[in-house]
């Protein structure tokens, strides 16, 4: 009888060696806790004693980690560490190689990318560079029908993957568009002004930006007008800011408002505040002067930029107290909106008004635990909300997405500051040099 029980006990412990197995032209990420980004960052089922299998740019299996070869070449262990898929920055511009430094230092692995007269063109030629994924717009100028389907072929032709739904056009127009966006496999963004956000969610468009812009909702129609056809402007006397002084003064009891927030709650559209945008001119505020990779920054390069020693902006008075108020009121309407249940993806909005690459995400996911998210739900607006808003293949631990990950020292979790310290990034299935970021 003893002579079968110790065969029993070789038989078991040489099946278990020959179990261990080695994955060949493969890195693999073993131990370490898979933080749960899942469902709007409302799942907390982390994982433990997980390997994830990486080969090529791809993720191609999470097993268990005691499946796992001690012979297995290209390892990283992260014992201890936690797990989290590379940020993405929802809204933002690469002017030049630092710029691409700086996201890829700070954890952003993918963005959608934007170009304008203040953002400056976008700069393709980075290496290493996030992934980008295009964004393209359509409507900042009347156009009829045709006009609409034909710029959204062209710029689906041209590697467009996101679809900028903007002022000029009438609800029929943004339902045209939406609907010709998704035949071509395109996310859709409404930045809009001649068509009710309302009408928007109820076409399905996929998200909205700027806070300040899919509030209009609450404004006057005439009002809402004007802004549509005048929509940029840093003269106080503009209809954009006769706009924000009319959400500066709004009452938070307002019924436009609340219903609004309703809405916006009720539907399944996410939205992008981008605050970041007036985030210099809060009380709260931390000079990003200060972050180490804005070292290799040129302050020439950045859109009215904050003062390096203050790291605040140096408005004329009646401007700073304009935004300041401004800055406040978007806050609390941002609460009223996140109390009725809205969900939310992380744009950092770059480089404008002082907003810098890589630091100013960062900026943005303070305010959003600012408003009421929780740590873990704040993670998820910059990672696998990206994939429920627009159906793209990264922002997730899964497998067949793209192998873009954050491996961190201390945990997200307990403290958003722990994005920024202590971490590994892997890139397209690959480990950057973050020291070598930090070169000019």
């Amino acid at each position: 009888m003893t002579k079968y029980l110790f065969l029993g006990f070789f038989i078991t412990l040489f099946l278990s060696c020959t179990q261990k197995k080695i994955y060949h032209n493969a890195l693999v990420i073993k131990n370490g806790t898979i933080i749960d980004v899942s469902n709007n960052g409302a799942s907390t089922n982390d994982l433990n004693g997980k390997a994830i299998i990486i080969k090529a740019d791809t993720i191609a299996a999470i097993v268990d980690a005691s499946t796992i070869s001690d012979k297995q070449q290209h390892l990283i262990d992260a014992t201890g560490k936690y797990i989290l898929p590379g940020l993405t920055d929802g809204f933002t511009v690469i002017n030049n190689q630092s710029y691409a430094n700086a996201l890829l230092y700070m954890g952003v692995t993918d963005i959608i990318g934007v170009e304008s007269e203040r953002r400056g063109k976008f700069y393709f030629g980075s290496n290493p560079s996030p992934n980008i994924h295009m964004l393209r717009e359509v409507g900042d100028v009347r156009l009829t029908n045709q006009q609409i389907l034909d710029t959204i072929r062209k710029h689906h032709n041209n590697g467009a993957e996101i679809l900028l739904m903007m002022y000029k056009l009438t609800p029929e127009q943004v339902k045209l568009a939406h609907n010709e966006a998704k035949k071509l496999g395109m996310g859709t963004i409404g930045e809009l002004g001649f068509t009710k956000y309302k009408q928007a969610m109820k076409f399905g468009v996929d998200a909205f930006v700027h806070t300040t812009r899919y509030s209009l909702d609450v404004a006057p129609d005439s009002m809402a007008i004007k802004v549509a056809e005048q929509p940029f402007s840093n003269d106080l006397g503009s209809p954009k800011w006769r706009y924000y002084q009319f959400l500066t003064n709004l009452s938070l009891d307002d019924k436009s408002l609340q219903q609004h927030a309703e809405n916006l709650g009720k539907s399944n559209s996410y939205i992008q505040p981008t605050f970041a945008l007036l985030y210099l001119d809060m009380p709260f505020s931390k000079n990003p002067w200060k972050e180490k990779i804005a070292s290799i920054l040129d302050i020439n390069d950045i859109n009215r930029p904050a003062d390096k020693i203050t790291g605040k902006h140096n408005y004329p008075p009646e401007e700073l107290a304009a935004y300041q108020k401004l800055g406040f009121k978007e806050l609390k309407i941002e609460k009223t909106y996140r109390k009725h249940g809205a969900h939310y993806l992380s744009g950092s909005a770059t480089d404008v008004w002082g907003s810098m690459p890589g630091i100013s995400l960062h900026q943005e996911l303070e305010v959003l635990s600012r408003i009421g998210l929780n740590n873990r739900e704040v993670l998820a607006t910059s990672t696998s909300n990206f994939n429920d808003a627009y159906g793209l293949k990264f922002g997730k631990i899964k497998k067949g997405f793209k192998a873009n990950i954050l491996i961190l020292e201390n945990n997200p979790l307990d403290d958003l500051e722990n994005l920024k310290n202590n971490k590994i990034v892997i890139l397209n299935g690959k480990q950057l040099n973050l020291e070598a970021l930090l070169q000019k």
